[in-house]
């Protein structure tokens, strides 16, 4: 289990805008990397097209899986928004979890977006720290 997730902040904010432009709908990704650090975001389009659920389509999902091990990298996260909340993974997330990696949950409140991590393992969420690094 990782303890923090670190990011640059040029990812930090492609995710931003990513959730950002698919609002009010979810939208959602992959965070390619090694060890704790993130290298690569990967934007997957949401095949569901619902405010209230992600599914990543498969084909991109299938592609970007293909980068990510011919570029000798691992799949360290998932990202997707929750656009009218909660601001935690839901119980669907967790239900469905199906990779042991972060899950970055992206949530609208009072204007602003924001980010929260989270490790989900046997049926339960345990809160991450979201590292931001100019590096």
């Amino acid at each position: 289990m990782l303890s923090q997730l670190i990011l640059h902040q040029t990812q930090w904010d492609e995710m931003l805008r990513h959730v950002m432009e698919h609002a009010p709908l979810e939208a959602c990704g992959l965070l390619a990397g090694k060890n704790d650090r993130v290298e690569k975001v990967i934007l997957v389009r949401n095949q569901a097209q619902s405010p209230v659920r992600f599914v990543m389509d498969p084909y991109e999902q299938f592609q970007a899986f293909e980068w990510i091990e011919s570029h000798g990298l691992e799949l360290v996260g998932i990202f997707h928004s929750h656009p009218t909340g909660p601001q935690t993974v839901s119980p669907t997330d967790i239900e469905e979890a199906a990779y042991e990696v972060v899950h970055v949950v992206w949530s609208h409140l009072n204007g602003q977006w924001k980010a929260r991590g989270f490790w989900i393992e046997s049926g339960r969420a345990i809160k991450i720290a979201l590292l931001i690094s100019d590096k």
